[in-house]
C-alpha cells in the first residue's frame, strides 16, 4: 500500500474530522519521497514521534512511524535545534510519520480508553470525560466489586507499576471512569459523576487532598503506560486487515 491509500483505511475508522478541536493536526505529518506510488510494507508505531524513535523504526526497516504524540502542537515552531534533529532522522531516511492524538484515545475498540475498559474488565461501558467539547474517556461497571490494589494491577501489563496509587475512596470498587494520558485535572468529572475510581495517565500534587476530600480512588498508570494501548491495538488490526508487517517501538519516559 502506498502512504496515501494508508492514510485513507487510517481515516475510516479513526476518524479525525470529528475532534476538530484537537490541536494536534491529525494525519500525515511527514509524507514520504513518492506518497502515491512507494509501498510501504512495514509499520512502526510508537507512542512519541522523536529522534529516538524514527532511528530505530528505520533501522527496523519501516517506511512509516504511526504515533499518538505527533510533532505538532497548534502552532508551529522554527526548525532548528533539537526540532532539526527530529526532522532530520526522518527525512534523511524517507521515513514519514503519522499521527493521531484525541482520535485514538476516544476511538472504539481501537482507542486508549476503550481498549484500557477492556483491559479491566468494564461492562456497559460508555463515553465520559470532555476536554474543549470533545469526550475523551469511558465509564462503566466491573461484573465483580475489586479493591484498589486488583484494579490497579489489570490496568497495565504484566511488570508495569502505576506512578500514583490513592486510596481514598470505597474499599470495594464497582464503577470505574478512565481517561488516558494527561489527564489529572478531570477527576472533578469522575467526581460528578458518583464513580469509584478514576484511572489516568498523570496525577499532580496539586489534586491530592480535592481527591481524598471528595473520597474519590485513583490509580494514575502512567502517561506513557496508558498510552501504548491504543498504538497496539493499531498495530495489531494494520496486520490483520491490511498484511502489513508492524513493529512497536517501546521507548518507555517513566512519566
Amino acid at each position: 500500500m502506498t502512504l496515501n491509500e494508508i492514510d485513507a483505511w487510517f481515516k475510516s475508522f479513526l476518524k479525525p474530522e470529528e475532534y476538530g478541536a484537537d490541536p494536534s493536526r491529525n494525519g500525515i505529518q511527514i509524507q514520504n519521497s513518492a506518497p502515491d506510488t512507494k509501498e510501504i510494507t512495514k509499520v512502526a508505531v510508537a507512542v512519541d514521534a522523536c529522534e529516538q524513535t524514527a532511528l530505530e523504526a528505520a533501522k527496523a526497516g519501516a517506511q512509516l512511524l504511526f504515533v499518538h504524540h505527533g510533532m505538532f502542537w497548534g502552532d508551529c515552531e522554527p526548525i532548528v535545534g533539537h526540532v532539526y534533529k527530529r526532522y532530520q532522522a526522518f527525512l534523511k531516511n524517507d521515513l514519514a510519520l503519522y499521527a493521531m492524538h484525541i482520535p485514538l484515545d476516544a476511538n472504539n475498540p481501537c482507542g486508549n480508553n476503550w481498549g484500557l475498559a477492556a483491559r479491566v474488565g468494564l461492562k456497559n461501558v460508555e463515553p465520559f470525560g470532555q476536554w474543549k467539547g470533545m469526550t475523551l474517556g469511558v465509564k462503566g461497571q466491573l461484573d465483580k466489586p475489586c479493591s484498589i490494589e486488583e484494579l490497579a494491577k489489570n490496568v497495565l501489563n504484566p511488570g508495569e507499576k502505576p506512578v500514583t496509587v490513592l486510596p481514598f475512596g470505597k474499599k470495594e470498587i464497582k464503577t470505574v471512569g478512565i481517561i488516558s494520558g494527561g489527564s489529572g485535572d478531570d477527576v472533578w468529572q469522575a467526581i460528578e459523576h458518583g464513580l469509584d475510581a478514576f484511572v489516568c495517565g498523570e496525577f499532580e500534587h496539586q489534586l491530592y487532598h480535592y481527591a481524598k476530600e471528595n473520597g474519590i480512588n485513583v490509580i494514575a498508570g502512567g502517561h506513557y503506560q496508558t498510552e501504548t494501548v491504543g498504538i497496539n491495538l493499531v498495530r495489531q488490526k494494520i496486520e490483520k486487515e491490511l498484511g502489513l508487517e508492524t513493529i512497536f517501538i517501546d521507548i518507555p519516559t517513566g512519566l
